[in-house]
């Protein structure tokens, strides 16, 4: 049959199972919302405030669904403004494919009103991306672009449709979609060169990462931990990899990570590393990191091993699949000695570090809404001190319940991610944990989340500060706190009522409870402004560089 490029483009979205898109339309894209008009009973279109909160909105949807993002938008700084949602999903390996449209072929390249290149901008940023000058070209680009955004390691793909191939018709013919590949490179001899690490091995450790989540393999992981007897440090892309009541869970590693969690992995004597990367916010010093153990990396990115530390081994592929071919080539092993130096680390004074609960603080907020929330709760997050307490101080149970910005650390992330997780999760209630610095950045999505009537609970950790960039002031800059101290004069109450939310204002720990409930209670956004003291800081902190050997406990 023929079609013109933009039914194409409906047609070949719903060839690939989406019912949802986020976006905004302009100029250059307007044939393509036409469409979206006459297919809205078989895709629902959600209009963000901004086209950065439609590609964290995209994002967060497919964190939490395990599904491809789709997000839409304009020529020019529609397509500009989707940067910084693309380079979050990249460096954190989230399938999406962005959808921009362009001036007509004709007239790229001649400064045309709200032209840019696009695929340019984006390049070093995704996976691959297109601009397509055929119409008979743009199925199968489209179909590429699915494909690539979900096979190997995850990512975002850009597609560039000119007006005039929108316009434009050919024939179509629909296609089943094909099933993304899991390619599994590991041969035998990777298996038993890994093997005899493990079993050679008195004090092995697991690092996961993001890697495990994106495959699925919780049950492989814990299985696998428990096969070679071995404890779990996190990444904090890998926080719901296991639950954090699995007695060999430590939890997160890295400059803020549990003090067992770091010192076991500085104890141990090999490191077997699934599904990250080695972050240096995870490694800090990365000689002191490698002395003196063996590691073991298994990753579906084959550029990955060895990249940032140096592997004694490695598998490359699925890290289902890669797991479940190493726990064939192991002999099960066991370690008393190290399970009882791991107990004395998880019971030191070094890993429980409580705050003063004579005053609000961030501890006492994330633990509350902890014991409220559901197991299946969606938890997002954007960046800085209240992501760290959160990774530190909630307990996840179940796959996929964190939603936040690892590798690009982007703050103003947190609550387009939150609305996309929240309808990707059938209309669930949604945590999003924020502060004052973050929330500004793109709190006009609270348009958005009051529009659609969703059930989200924006927790703001209010400091009066850049928190994590006054801490670093605080301990290496003599106090110097050059432009972190705020001093905004926002109230987030009438600011939500304003939306026409809800929300209310926490400032005694006595008053957090029934502030608490009724947050709970409410069907639609509520906003709770919890206002903690300024010089709250994150504990544990590896300063940067440095080793479990210059841990700042206190």
């Amino acid at each position: 049959m023929e079609l013109t490029g933009a039914q194409i483009l409906i047609q070949t979205l719903l060839e690939h199972g989406v019912d949802t898109v986020f976006g905004y339309p302009g100029g250059q894209v307007l044939n393509i919302y036409d469409e979206l008009y006459k297919s809205s009973s078989q895709i629902t279109h959600y209009i963000t405030c901004h086209e950065q909160g439609a590609a964290h909105a995209a994002d967060g949807y497919a964190r939490a669904t395990g599904k491809t993002g789709v997000v839409i938008a304009t020529s020019g700084p529609g397509a500009t403004n989707l940067v910084t949602g693309i380079a979050s999903a990249y460096l954190d390996s989230t399938p999406m494919v962005a959808i921009t449209g362009n001036v007509p072929t004709a007239l790229i390249g001649r400064d045309s009103f709200q032209e840019v290149d696009i695929t340019g901008i984006t390049m070093p940023i995704t996976k691959h991306n297109f601009i397509v000058k055929d119409v008979t070209e743009l199925a199968d680009a489209l179909r590429e672009a699915f494909a690539i955004a979900n096979e190997g390691r995850k990512g975002p793909v850009l597609v560039d449709i000119p007006k005039d191939v929108q316009l434009g018709s050919c024939d179509y013919e629909p296609q089943v979609p094909v099933a993304p590949e899991r390619p599994c490179g590991a041969t035998e001899e990777d298996y038993r060169n890994a093997a005899a690490l493990i079993e050679r091995a008195k004090k092995p450790y697991i690092y996961a990462g993001g890697g495990v989540v994106h495959s699925g393999a919780y049950e492989e992981l814990a299985a696998f931990a428990e096969h070679i007897d071995a404890p779990i440090g996190l990444s904090m892309m890998g926080l719901t990899a296991i639950p954090s009541s699995n007695p060999r869970a430590l939890g997160m590693v890295g400059m803020h990570g549990r003090y067992a969690a770091s010192k076991a992995l500085y104890e141990s004597d090999l490191i077997v590393a699934i599904g990250t990367r080695f972050s240096d916010r995870a490694t800090g010093n990365k000689s002191e990191f490698s002395k003196d153990r063996m590691v073991v990396h298994i990753d579906i990115d084959p550029a990955e091993i060895g990249k940032n530390i140096a592997a004694y081994a490695g598998i490359i592929g699925d890290i289902k699949e890669a797991l479940q071919g190493l726990m064939k080539a192991v002999k099960p092993k066991k370690h008393p000695i190290w399970r009882r130096e791991i107990e004395e680390y998880k019971n030191s004074s070094e890993n429980c570090i409580d705050m003063d609960n004579s005053r609000l603080n961030p501890q006492m907020v994330i633990t509350q809404v902890n014991e409220r929330a559901a197991e299946y709760t969606v938890i997002a997050t954007d960046v800085g001190q209240h992501q760290m307490w959160t990774s530190q101080y909630y307990q996840f149970s179940q796959p996929r319940t964190l939603v936040t910005s690892g590798g690009l650390g982007t703050m103003g992330f947190g609550l387009g991610a939150a609305i996309g997780a929240c309808i990707g999760t059938g209309g669930q209630k949604t945590i999003l944990f924020t502060s004052d610095g973050s929330f500004h950045m793109n709190m006009n999505e609270l348009a958005t989340a009051v529009s659609n009537r969703l059930p989200i609970i924006v927790v703001i950790l209010n400091n009066n500060a850049l928190g994590m960039v006054r801490q670093w002031q605080t301990q290496f800059f003599e106090k110097r706190y050059s432009q972190t101290t705020l001093n905004r004069k926002t109230d987030f109450v009438k600011l939500a009522e304003a939306f026409g939310g809800s929300g209310k204002t926490v400032f005694q720990p006595s008053e957090l409870s029934a502030a608490l409930d009724e947050a709970f209670a409410c069907d639609g956004p509520f906003v709770l402004d919890c206002h903690i003291d300024s010089d709250e800081r994150v504990l544990p902190m590896i300063p940067p560089g440095g080793s479990i050997k210059e841990i700042i406990l206190k």
